[in-house]
């Protein structure tokens, strides 16, 4: 494998965050009001980038690489067990068998997923579990997933989870604050959540399979960084529709257009259905195309998946070996 591939894939990074946090700013409503979204030109951008952006051989085992370390691991089933977490951190911490690490030449490299994310129950398990390998642990809250518990439970639930030693904190917005445009009870929402998570980064769950058009995914976007998201997420996995490359691309402009207006960069995160490695290879296109390659790396770019790393690890045994093994050949916990 070239070299430049090796070391673009495979340099940990410490703690998989941001060097500087978003601030935020004062709540500009004329500037959320003025955001629309093409939704027709948005999917035939979308549409056309799988078929475009194919990478192959070497290449291809390198983006996969990269892709490892930027997943958030996860499991938030109602049948959770310490077990069953501690299984999760242990594949976090190798994600990827030796055996296909040492056919790739990458057998000396330490590589990572970005992050393990459970339910708040589980924070202390997967702290533990993680101790010395510096992978952080996410703890989905505010009533996730819905969100649609009181305010000040909510709150108390961010600061648990934190106590608990939760390095990222996964929130849900209140969908209806979008729905009905209220846009200043959303900023006052995530401010609060902001606040409560101290020194530990927030990523904002938007849940945009629930917000009906783009336009309402592009402001509640640029609301929730004004409020200071630290990333936007598209999902809690258990919407109808949850990541798309539309919504993506929705999103990643927001990103853009909030880095613009204030100099900050806000990570994204798309979460729920991405199972399958070639669509990883798409949103990191996309990715590199809207934002740039510091994009590309874990402190910017995250992926709320569990069954994509499987997929992930089959494929670059069939790099090495030529031939396709069964999924339950590479479990992720």
């Amino acid at each position: 494998m070239p070299e430049t591939a090796m070391t673009q894939t495979t340099e940990p990074v410490a703690a998989g965050h941001n060097s500087e946090r978003n601030a935020g700013m004062p709540l500009d409503l004329a500037a959320v009001n003025a955001v629309q979204a093409n939704r027709s030109a948005t999917e035939r951008r979308a549409a056309s980038l799988p078929g475009r952006r194919a990478v192959k051989g070497d290449a291809q085992s390198a983006w996969l690489l990269k892709a490892v370390t930027c997943i958030d691991l996860t499991t938030l089933n109602g049948d959770d067990t310490d077990g069953r977490v501690r299984r999760l951190c242990a594949k976090a911490r190798r994600p990827i068998r030796a055996d296909i690490l040492n056919a790739l030449g990458m057998g000396d490299r330490r590589i990572t997923t970005g992050a393990v994310c459970v339910y708040h129950r589980f924070v202390a398990t997967a702290v533990d579990a993680l101790k010395g390998s510096n992978i952080p642990v996410a703890a989905v809250s505010t009533g996730f997933p819905a969100g649609l518990v009181p305010h000040d439970v909510k709150l108390a639930e961010i600061e648990a989870s934190v106590k608990d030693g939760a390095e990222e904190i996964d929130i849900v917005i209140t969908r209806e604050h979008v729905l009905t445009g209220n846009w200043p009870a959303l900023y006052d929402e995530m401010r609060d959540f902001r606040a409560a998570c101290g020194d530990a980064h927030v990523k904002a769950i938007l849940a945009t399979g629930d917000l009906k058009t783009l336009r309402n995914v592009a402001r509640a976007s640029l609301v929730c960084m004004m409020a200071g998201a630290d990333f936007i997420k598209t999902s809690t996995g258990k919407e109808g529709v949850n990541a798309t490359l539309p919504v993506t691309l929705t999103m990643v402009r927001a990103i853009r257009q909030y880095r613009e207006m204030t100099g900050a960069k806000v990570g994204y995160k798309p979460a729920g259905g991405i199972s399958k490695a070639k669509d990883v290879l798409t949103y990191f296109a996309l990715m590199k195309e809207e934002l740039g390659r510091e994009w590309l790396d874990p402190e910017l770019f995250r992926i709320g998946a569990s069954s994509l790393l499987a997929d992930i690890e089959r494929q670059l045994e069939h790099r090495v070996t030529g031939a396709y093994s069964a999924l339950n050949r590479h479990p992720i916990g």
